[in-house]
């Protein structure tokens, strides 16, 4: 089983949840974050003053997946994610141990 993080641009969160769906997730986790990576930000003009804005707005995704799931979900993701300019996002991917769906009971691969 895998963990799946990825940070996005905010305006992508709904084609990226239809790409995941299409490519058979179940189930996602989104949190509005701030960041910033290699861009460091902008600056903006607003009332003719001009603001450095530090953290950019951005989501996260957290998904729970199969192993062999998990090509197929970094390329839906990255497809629709990409612009090719900075700041489109990054995925990172960590071994996930145990699941355990509290209603049920049910472990690992059962209860994804």
């Amino acid at each position: 089983m895998k963990f799946v993080t990825a940070i996005l641009r905010p305006h992508i969160l709904d084609d990226v949840r239809e790409a995941l769906s299409e490519v058979g997730v179940s189930g996602i986790t989104v949190t509005e974050v701030k960041g910033f990576g290699r861009q460091k930000g902008h600056t903006e003009l607003y009332r003719g003053a001009e603001y450095q804005i530090d953290f950019l707005p951005k989501i996260k995704l957290e998904i729970a997946i199969s192993s062999d799931q998990l090509d197929s979900v970094i390329s839906a993701i990255s497809s629709v994610a990409s612009s090719g300019k900075v700041g489109d996002g990054k995925v990172f991917v960590t071994n996930l141990e145990k699941v355990v769906r509290i209603r049920t009971g049910e472990t690992d691969q059962d209860a994804l």
